[in-house]
């Protein structure tokens, strides 16, 4: 019942900032039962967590190559989760995904995670 819709990807130079976006939409979604979270993917490699937040909650994770780089947040007004990344890397480089965990429980396994964005692409260059 849960929609994600990403946004804000594309071409950054190395050292630049991109905000992404992820638009959250459906009947039943509760803003604080649930986990949200960030994964991304580069070809032949598995999707690799990011970032996560409960939703109505103040834990956030993140993975050790953007703990310090990357912000996760989230506006329940506008059922939006972000991801600020800064100083971006070409290794950064990946199709970027919003993903939901019904359960107001911090993960980093994208087994645990019930519905996904699309997908948005963020290119760095060097």
């Amino acid at each position: 019942q849960v929609a994600l819709v990403e946004s804000g990807g594309g071409l950054v130079q190395a050292g630049g900032s991109l905000r992404l976006s992820c638009a959250a939409s459906g009947r039943a979604f509760r803003f604080s039962t649930y986990a949200m979270a960030w994964f991304r993917q580069t070809p032949g490699k598995e999707r690799e967590f990011v970032a996560a937040l409960v939703w109505g909650g103040t834990t956030t994770d993140y993975a050790a190559s953007v703990k310090g780089r990357f912000t996760i947040s989230a506006d329940n007004l506008k059922n939006t989760v972000y991801l600020q990344m800064s100083s971006l890397k070409p290794e950064d480089t990946a199709v970027y995904y919003c993903a939901c965990r019904r359960s107001p429980v911090l993960g980093i396994d994208r087994n645990h995670y019930d519905y996904w964005g699309q997908g948005t692409q963020v290119t760095v260059s060097s």
